[in-house]
Protein backbone atom coordinates (compact mmCIF):
# COMPACT_ATOMS: atom_id res chain seq x y z
CA UNK A 1 0.00 0.00 0.00
CA UNK A 2 2.92 2.37 0.75
CA UNK A 3 4.38 1.89 -2.33
CA UNK A 4 1.31 3.13 -4.64
CA UNK A 5 0.52 5.87 -1.81
CA UNK A 6 2.90 8.81 -3.78
CA UNK A 7 0.76 7.77 -6.62
CA UNK A 8 -2.53 7.69 -5.31
CA UNK A 9 -1.81 11.56 -4.01
CA UNK A 10 -0.79 12.07 -7.16
CA UNK A 11 -3.58 11.45 -9.04
CA UNK A 12 -6.11 13.38 -6.52
CA UNK A 13 -4.31 16.43 -7.18
CA UNK A 14 -3.82 16.18 -11.05
CA UNK A 15 -7.69 15.72 -11.00
CA UNK A 16 -7.96 18.68 -8.77
CA UNK A 17 -6.29 20.37 -11.23
CA UNK A 18 -7.78 19.63 -14.06
CA UNK A 19 -11.31 20.05 -11.87
CA UNK A 20 -10.00 23.64 -11.68
CA UNK A 21 -10.14 24.69 -15.39
CA UNK A 22 -13.47 22.61 -16.10
CA UNK A 23 -16.27 24.99 -15.96
CA UNK A 24 -18.73 22.49 -15.08
CA UNK A 25 -16.82 20.62 -12.44
CA UNK A 26 -14.57 23.20 -11.03
CA UNK A 27 -17.29 23.34 -7.86
CA UNK A 28 -16.18 20.08 -7.13
CA UNK A 29 -12.02 21.09 -7.26
CA UNK A 30 -12.15 22.26 -3.49
CA UNK A 31 -13.40 18.60 -2.16
CA UNK A 32 -11.17 16.58 -4.74
CA UNK A 33 -7.87 18.90 -2.90
CA UNK A 34 -9.53 17.58 0.56
CA UNK A 35 -9.37 14.09 -0.68
CA UNK A 36 -5.80 14.75 -1.77
CA UNK A 37 -4.61 16.42 1.85
CA UNK A 38 -6.61 13.32 3.56
CA UNK A 39 -4.85 10.40 1.59
CA UNK A 40 -1.39 12.37 2.04
CA UNK A 41 -2.01 12.22 5.62
CA UNK A 42 -3.15 8.99 6.21
CA UNK A 43 -0.17 7.47 4.40
CA UNK A 44 1.97 9.92 6.29
CA UNK A 45 0.69 11.12 9.42
CA UNK A 46 3.85 12.19 10.09
CA UNK A 47 4.35 15.00 7.83
CA UNK A 48 0.97 16.78 9.07
CA UNK A 49 1.72 16.10 13.10
CA UNK A 50 4.83 18.18 13.27
CA UNK A 51 7.14 20.57 11.80
CA UNK A 52 10.94 21.07 13.60
CA UNK A 53 9.34 19.73 16.51
CA UNK A 54 6.22 21.73 16.92
CA UNK A 55 2.75 20.27 17.05
CA UNK A 56 0.86 21.20 14.24
CA UNK A 57 -2.52 21.70 16.13
CA UNK A 58 -1.07 25.48 17.10
CA UNK A 59 -1.82 26.43 13.18
CA UNK A 60 -5.40 25.20 13.16
CA UNK A 61 -6.72 28.58 14.96
CA UNK A 62 -4.79 30.82 13.51
CA UNK A 63 -5.95 29.40 10.35
CA UNK A 64 -9.60 29.38 10.66
CA UNK A 65 -9.15 33.49 12.26
CA UNK A 66 -7.54 33.44 8.70
CA UNK A 67 -10.56 32.00 6.65
CA UNK A 68 -12.84 34.32 8.95
CA UNK A 69 -11.04 37.50 8.24
CA UNK A 70 -11.65 36.61 4.56
CA UNK A 71 -15.25 35.91 5.10
CA UNK A 72 -15.16 39.80 7.22
CA UNK A 73 -13.58 41.10 4.01
CA UNK A 74 -16.69 40.04 2.06
CA UNK A 75 -19.34 41.65 4.32
CA UNK A 76 -20.26 45.05 4.85
CA UNK A 77 -22.89 46.54 7.05
CA UNK A 78 -25.73 46.01 4.53
CA UNK A 79 -25.65 42.65 5.43
CA UNK A 80 -26.83 42.96 8.53
CA UNK A 81 -29.37 45.91 7.84
CA UNK A 82 -31.10 43.14 5.14
CA UNK A 83 -32.03 41.61 8.90
CA UNK A 84 -34.89 44.95 9.07
CA UNK A 85 -35.87 43.99 5.09
CA UNK A 86 -36.77 40.40 5.44
CA UNK A 87 -36.90 39.45 9.09
CA UNK A 88 -38.96 37.06 9.10
CA UNK A 89 -36.66 34.68 6.94
CA UNK A 90 -34.31 35.25 8.68
CA UNK A 91 -35.64 34.53 12.03
CA UNK A 92 -36.90 31.01 10.23
CA UNK A 93 -33.00 30.37 9.03
CA UNK A 94 -31.92 31.02 12.46
CA UNK A 95 -34.33 28.94 14.50
CA UNK A 96 -33.94 26.21 12.23
CA UNK A 97 -30.12 26.40 11.86
CA UNK A 98 -29.82 26.53 15.75
CA UNK A 99 -32.53 23.41 16.53
CA UNK A 100 -32.75 21.19 13.73
CA UNK A 101 -29.17 20.37 13.58
CA UNK A 102 -28.11 20.00 17.23
CA UNK A 103 -30.91 18.03 17.90
CA UNK A 104 -30.19 15.76 14.93
CA UNK A 105 -26.76 15.86 15.69
CA UNK A 106 -27.24 14.56 19.11
CA UNK A 107 -29.82 11.61 18.21
CA UNK A 108 -26.90 10.44 15.32
CA UNK A 109 -24.32 10.48 18.14
CA UNK A 110 -26.61 8.48 21.00
CA UNK A 111 -27.82 5.95 17.98
CA UNK A 112 -24.47 5.35 16.91
CA UNK A 113 -22.69 4.32 20.07
CA UNK A 114 -19.72 6.76 19.47
CA UNK A 115 -16.69 7.32 22.04
CA UNK A 116 -17.60 10.43 24.16
CA UNK A 117 -15.52 12.43 22.31
CA UNK A 118 -16.48 11.68 19.36
CA UNK A 119 -19.93 11.55 19.79
CA UNK A 120 -19.63 15.29 21.36
CA UNK A 121 -17.83 16.31 17.93
CA UNK A 122 -21.01 15.38 15.88
CA UNK A 123 -22.94 17.22 18.29
CA UNK A 124 -20.84 20.06 18.14
CA UNK A 125 -20.89 20.52 14.39
CA UNK A 126 -24.70 20.07 14.71
CA UNK A 127 -24.85 23.77 16.95
CA UNK A 128 -22.00 25.66 14.89
CA UNK A 129 -23.29 28.13 12.81
CA UNK A 130 -23.63 27.97 8.86
CA UNK A 131 -20.43 28.57 6.81
CA UNK A 132 -19.72 30.75 3.88
CA UNK A 133 -19.68 28.12 1.38
CA UNK A 134 -23.60 28.03 1.16
CA UNK A 135 -23.67 31.39 0.32
CA UNK A 136 -21.88 29.73 -2.77
CA UNK A 137 -24.25 26.73 -2.70
CA UNK A 138 -27.25 29.20 -2.55
CA UNK A 139 -25.99 31.38 -5.61
CA UNK A 140 -25.06 27.86 -7.50
CA UNK A 141 -28.95 26.27 -6.68
CA UNK A 142 -30.66 29.96 -7.94
CA UNK A 143 -31.46 30.93 -4.10
CA UNK A 144 -31.86 34.09 -2.06
CA UNK A 145 -28.49 34.76 -1.96
CA UNK A 146 -29.00 38.01 -0.05
CA UNK A 147 -31.22 35.66 2.22
CA UNK A 148 -28.29 33.10 2.91
CA UNK A 149 -25.19 35.96 3.54
CA UNK A 150 -27.29 37.74 6.20
CA UNK A 151 -28.98 34.27 8.09
CA UNK A 152 -24.84 33.21 7.82
CA UNK A 153 -23.94 36.24 9.23
CA UNK A 154 -26.50 35.90 12.01
CA UNK A 155 -26.05 32.75 12.75
CA UNK A 156 -22.28 33.56 13.36
CA UNK A 157 -22.67 37.14 15.05
CA UNK A 158 -24.84 34.71 17.87
CA UNK A 159 -22.59 31.77 17.71
CA UNK A 160 -20.72 32.70 20.88
CA UNK A 161 -24.02 32.52 22.76
CA UNK A 162 -25.37 29.74 20.78
CA UNK A 163 -22.55 26.61 20.81
CA UNK A 164 -21.89 26.88 24.10
CA UNK A 165 -25.18 26.89 25.78
CA UNK A 166 -25.84 23.94 22.99
CA UNK A 167 -23.17 21.79 23.91
CA UNK A 168 -23.75 22.70 27.50
CA UNK A 169 -27.09 21.12 27.47
CA UNK A 170 -26.58 18.43 24.76
CA UNK A 171 -22.95 17.47 25.11
CA UNK A 172 -22.30 18.39 28.75
CA UNK A 173 -23.05 14.68 30.42
CA UNK A 174 -20.47 13.29 27.37
CA UNK A 175 -17.37 15.20 28.26
CA UNK A 176 -17.19 18.58 30.15
CA UNK A 177 -18.11 21.93 28.81
CA UNK A 178 -16.89 25.31 29.65
CA UNK A 179 -19.59 27.81 28.45
CA UNK A 180 -17.28 30.80 29.32
CA UNK A 181 -13.93 29.57 27.96
CA UNK A 182 -16.07 28.14 24.94
CA UNK A 183 -17.82 31.52 24.38
CA UNK A 184 -14.53 33.14 24.76
CA UNK A 185 -12.56 31.01 22.17
CA UNK A 186 -15.37 31.80 18.96
CA UNK A 187 -15.20 35.91 20.11
CA UNK A 188 -11.23 35.09 19.41
CA UNK A 189 -11.80 32.79 16.25
CA UNK A 190 -15.07 34.15 14.83
CA UNK A 191 -15.97 37.76 15.88
CA UNK A 192 -12.51 39.63 16.31
CA UNK A 193 -11.07 38.52 12.70
CA UNK A 194 -14.74 39.52 10.80
CA UNK A 195 -14.64 42.72 12.99
CA UNK A 196 -11.07 42.94 11.44
CA UNK A 197 -12.10 42.04 8.17
CA UNK A 198 -15.08 44.71 8.08
CA UNK A 199 -12.51 47.30 8.88
CA UNK A 200 -9.72 45.95 5.93
CA UNK A 201 -13.19 45.61 3.63
CA UNK A 202 -14.09 49.68 4.38
CA UNK A 203 -9.71 50.55 3.67
CA UNK A 204 -10.46 47.92 0.20
CA UNK A 205 -13.64 49.48 -1.50
CA UNK A 206 -14.04 52.83 0.35
CA UNK A 207 -14.47 55.48 -2.78
CA UNK A 208 -12.82 58.16 -0.54
CA UNK A 209 -9.71 59.90 -1.52
CA UNK A 210 -7.78 59.28 1.83
CA UNK A 211 -8.39 55.40 0.32
CA UNK A 212 -6.34 55.48 -2.76
CA UNK A 213 -3.51 57.94 -1.69
CA UNK A 214 -0.26 56.14 -0.83
CA UNK A 215 0.58 58.14 2.20
CA UNK A 216 -2.38 57.79 3.77
CA UNK A 217 -2.30 53.90 3.14
CA UNK A 218 1.17 53.74 4.03
CA UNK A 219 -0.21 55.22 7.42
CA UNK A 220 -2.63 52.96 8.52
CA UNK A 221 -0.81 49.68 7.35
CA UNK A 222 2.48 50.95 9.33
CA UNK A 223 0.16 51.96 12.54
CA UNK A 224 -1.92 48.38 12.68
CA UNK A 225 1.03 46.50 11.92
CA UNK A 226 2.70 48.45 14.96
CA UNK A 227 -0.10 47.77 17.45
CA UNK A 228 -0.39 43.85 16.36
CA UNK A 229 3.43 43.89 17.51
CA UNK A 230 2.56 46.03 20.48
CA UNK A 231 -0.08 43.54 21.14
CA UNK A 232 2.38 40.26 21.24
CA UNK A 233 4.86 42.01 23.87
CA UNK A 234 1.96 43.17 26.16
CA UNK A 235 1.89 40.35 29.07
CA UNK A 236 -2.19 38.29 29.04
CA UNK A 237 -2.42 39.24 32.26
CA UNK A 238 -3.28 42.75 30.66
CA UNK A 239 -6.39 41.92 29.44
CA UNK A 240 -7.77 40.11 32.35
CA UNK A 241 -10.90 37.81 31.55
CA UNK A 242 -10.51 38.87 27.82
CA UNK A 243 -6.84 37.55 27.82
CA UNK A 244 -8.06 34.50 25.30
CA UNK A 245 -8.96 37.27 22.99
CA UNK A 246 -5.43 38.58 22.44
CA UNK A 247 -4.22 36.35 19.90
CA UNK A 248 -7.27 37.51 17.67
CA UNK A 249 -6.70 41.00 18.28
CA UNK A 250 -3.42 40.59 17.13
CA UNK A 251 -4.18 38.91 13.98
CA UNK A 252 -6.70 40.94 12.99
CA UNK A 253 -4.53 44.05 13.31
CA UNK A 254 -1.91 42.01 11.68
CA UNK A 255 -3.60 40.82 8.79
CA UNK A 256 -5.41 44.40 8.53
CA UNK A 257 -1.85 45.85 7.81
CA UNK A 258 -1.20 43.35 5.19
CA UNK A 259 -3.86 44.13 3.50
CA UNK A 260 -3.80 47.74 3.53
CA UNK A 261 0.11 47.25 2.52
CA UNK A 262 -1.10 45.26 -0.18
CA UNK A 263 -3.79 47.70 -1.76
CA UNK A 264 -0.56 50.00 -1.71
CA UNK A 265 1.46 48.28 -3.93
CA UNK A 266 -0.72 46.38 -5.96
CA UNK A 267 -3.38 49.10 -6.53
CA UNK A 268 -2.14 52.48 -5.76
CA UNK A 269 2.09 51.86 -7.10
CA UNK A 270 1.08 49.16 -9.70
CA UNK A 271 -2.23 49.84 -10.67
CA UNK A 272 -3.35 46.66 -10.56
CA UNK A 273 -6.53 44.93 -10.56
CA UNK A 274 -9.26 46.55 -8.16
CA UNK A 275 -10.82 42.86 -7.40
CA UNK A 276 -7.15 41.50 -6.43
CA UNK A 277 -8.29 40.52 -3.29
CA UNK A 278 -11.50 38.14 -4.22
CA UNK A 279 -8.87 36.44 -6.35
CA UNK A 280 -6.50 35.68 -3.52
CA UNK A 281 -8.96 35.18 -0.42
CA UNK A 282 -10.51 31.57 -2.35
CA UNK A 283 -7.18 30.49 -2.76
CA UNK A 284 -6.06 31.22 0.52
CA UNK A 285 -9.36 29.93 2.44
CA UNK A 286 -9.53 26.75 0.30
CA UNK A 287 -5.58 25.98 1.14
CA UNK A 288 -6.26 26.94 4.71
CA UNK A 289 -9.39 24.73 5.04
CA UNK A 290 -7.14 22.38 3.58
CA UNK A 291 -4.64 21.89 5.48
CA UNK A 292 -6.75 22.14 8.75
CA UNK A 293 -8.22 18.83 7.90
CA UNK A 294 -5.13 17.10 7.14
CA UNK A 295 -3.54 18.08 10.32
CA UNK A 296 -7.08 16.71 12.37
CA UNK A 297 -6.55 13.83 10.31
CA UNK A 298 -3.07 13.12 11.51
CA UNK A 299 -3.55 13.59 14.43
CA UNK A 300 -6.81 11.35 14.74
CA UNK A 301 -5.45 8.91 12.46
CA UNK A 302 -6.14 5.55 13.77
CA UNK A 303 -9.54 6.54 15.04
CA UNK A 304 -10.42 7.35 11.84
CA UNK A 305 -9.25 3.77 10.92
CA UNK A 306 -11.80 2.47 12.88
CA UNK A 307 -15.12 4.65 12.53
CA UNK A 308 -14.25 6.22 9.79
CA UNK A 309 -16.95 4.86 7.76
CA UNK A 310 -19.65 5.01 10.36
CA UNK A 311 -18.82 8.98 10.50
CA UNK A 312 -19.07 9.25 6.65
CA UNK A 313 -22.76 8.05 7.55
CA UNK A 314 -23.38 9.93 10.38
CA UNK A 315 -22.31 13.23 7.71
CA UNK A 316 -24.17 11.52 5.13
CA UNK A 317 -27.89 11.48 7.71
CA UNK A 318 -26.71 14.78 9.05
CA UNK A 319 -26.07 16.60 6.60
CA UNK A 320 -29.24 15.41 4.65
CA UNK A 321 -31.75 15.69 7.02
CA UNK A 322 -30.72 19.37 7.35
CA UNK A 323 -31.65 20.24 4.01
CA UNK A 324 -34.67 18.27 3.74
CA UNK A 325 -36.22 19.71 7.36
CA UNK A 326 -34.85 23.10 6.57
CA UNK A 327 -36.46 23.42 3.14
CA UNK A 328 -39.69 21.93 4.26
CA UNK A 329 -39.53 23.90 8.09
CA UNK A 330 -39.41 27.01 5.38
CA UNK A 331 -42.19 25.95 3.13
CA UNK A 332 -43.97 25.78 6.13
CA UNK A 333 -43.54 29.13 7.37
CA UNK A 334 -44.45 30.38 3.75
CA UNK A 335 -41.34 31.26 2.52
CA UNK A 336 -41.42 31.88 -1.25
CA UNK A 337 -39.38 28.94 -3.66
CA UNK A 338 -35.38 30.81 -3.12
CA UNK A 339 -35.96 31.59 -0.06
CA UNK A 340 -36.64 27.46 0.53
CA UNK A 341 -33.49 27.17 -1.31
CA UNK A 342 -31.31 29.42 0.71
CA UNK A 343 -32.48 28.01 3.99
CA UNK A 344 -32.16 24.21 3.33
CA UNK A 345 -28.44 25.08 2.34
CA UNK A 346 -28.08 27.28 5.53
CA UNK A 347 -29.52 24.76 7.76
CA UNK A 348 -27.70 21.98 5.62
CA UNK A 349 -24.49 23.60 5.76
CA UNK A 350 -22.51 23.75 8.87
CA UNK A 351 -18.81 26.07 9.83
CA UNK A 352 -17.02 23.07 10.01
CA UNK A 353 -13.68 24.94 10.65
CA UNK A 354 -15.11 26.69 13.71
CA UNK A 355 -16.02 23.33 14.87
CA UNK A 356 -12.58 21.87 15.02
CA UNK A 357 -11.17 24.96 16.46
CA UNK A 358 -13.74 24.48 19.42
CA UNK A 359 -12.89 21.02 19.60
CA UNK A 360 -8.47 21.93 19.54
CA UNK A 361 -8.66 25.08 21.30
CA UNK A 362 -11.53 24.86 23.97
CA UNK A 363 -12.09 20.41 24.51
CA UNK A 364 -8.70 20.08 23.76
CA UNK A 365 -9.48 16.75 21.53
CA UNK A 366 -8.35 15.61 18.22
CA UNK A 367 -10.91 13.11 17.90
CA UNK A 368 -13.72 15.79 18.58
CA UNK A 369 -12.52 17.51 15.68
CA UNK A 370 -12.78 13.78 13.73
CA UNK A 371 -16.77 14.70 12.70
CA UNK A 372 -16.30 18.15 11.64
CA UNK A 373 -12.94 17.21 9.43
CA UNK A 374 -15.50 14.76 8.07
CA UNK A 375 -18.69 16.35 7.77
CA UNK A 376 -16.93 19.55 5.79
CA UNK A 377 -15.94 18.20 2.78
CA UNK A 378 -19.45 16.23 2.25
CA UNK A 379 -21.16 19.17 2.47
CA UNK A 380 -19.52 20.53 -0.37
CA UNK A 381 -20.21 17.87 -1.69
CA UNK A 382 -23.83 16.96 -1.53
CA UNK A 383 -24.00 20.93 -1.74
CA UNK A 384 -22.77 20.98 -5.05
CA UNK A 385 -25.04 18.16 -5.98
CA UNK A 386 -28.33 19.74 -4.51
CA UNK A 387 -27.34 23.00 -6.06
CA UNK A 388 -26.92 21.63 -9.61
CA UNK A 389 -30.53 19.45 -9.22
CA UNK A 390 -31.87 22.69 -8.23
CA UNK A 391 -30.14 24.76 -10.72
CA UNK A 392 -31.88 22.87 -13.68
CA UNK A 393 -35.54 23.82 -12.02
CA UNK A 394 -35.59 27.64 -12.08
CA UNK A 395 -37.49 29.39 -9.94
CA UNK A 396 -40.37 30.93 -11.22
CA UNK A 397 -42.60 34.02 -9.99
CA UNK A 398 -43.60 33.78 -6.59
CA UNK A 399 -44.63 35.61 -4.04
CA UNK A 400 -42.32 37.15 -1.66
CA UNK A 401 -40.92 35.98 1.65
CA UNK A 402 -43.04 37.05 4.93
CA UNK A 403 -41.54 40.17 6.53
Amino acid sequence: MTAIAPLIIIVLAALAVFFMRHARLKNFAFTIWVFAFVAASMFYPGTFRSWFGQDLKILIVPLIQIITFGMGTTLTLKNFERVLTMPWAVFIGIVLQFTIMPLVGFSIAMTFGFDPEIAAGVILIGSAPSGVASNVMTYLAGGNVPLSVTITSSTTLLSPLMTPLLMKILAGRLIRVDVVSMMLSILNMIIVPIVAGLIANKILYARKKWARKAGSLAAIAAATIALAVVTIVIRGEFFGRLAPLKGGIMLGLLLVGVVTLAKLIVIVLLGGPENWMDKALPVVSMASICLIIAVITAQSRDQLLSVGLLLILASVLHNGTGYLLGYWAARLARLEESACRAVAMEVGMQNGGLASGIAVDVLKSTSAALAPAIFGPWQNISGSILASFWRRRPVSGSPSPRS
